[in-house]
């Protein structure tokens, strides 16, 4: 649009002959309408101006939506304070306690306690665990 303001006031002096561009060339004054030119067909290879319609629409009918909600009666703020309330009444877990340090005889009864368990690497590879009939 700044492409196609710029023209026209310099297609304005120049058709009054008055200020500045009064002496350039024909080619210097149109130059802005050929990059008004470039930039709209850029924009619209780009996605701009699509991008830019749909934001208006969506906004459009954000609106029409809250005033048909308020219309109704409805509150349509009702969102917006449940996850405030949500926010607020959220309960932080416990801090994580320091681990017990295991004393001597705690150390040593599992350490009886395992020696008489046979681990999975002492079990032969074919040993299936026996299942009780009922």
């Amino acid at each position: 649009m700044a492409f196609v303001i710029v023209g026209c006031l310099l297609l304005a002096m120049k058709m009054l002959d008055a200020g500045f561009a009064s002496t350039w060339s024909w080619w210097v004054i149109l130059l802005p309408f050929a990059g008004a030119v470039v930039w709209w067909s850029f924009s619209d290879a780009v996605g701009l101006t699509r991008r830019r319609e749909m934001d208006k629409l969506d906004e459009r009918k954000e609106d029409r939506r809250r005033r048909q909600m308020e219309a109704l009666g409805l509150n349509w703020r009702r969102t917006k304070r449940v996850a405030v309330i949500r926010e607020t009444r959220r309960v932080d877990p416990p801090p994580m306690t320091a681990p017990k340090k295991t004393t001597e005889e705690e150390r040593h009864n599992r350490d009886v306690i395992t020696a008489f368990l046979p681990s999975r690497q002492e079990l032969p590879p074919n040993h299936k665990p026996t299942e009780k009939a009922g």
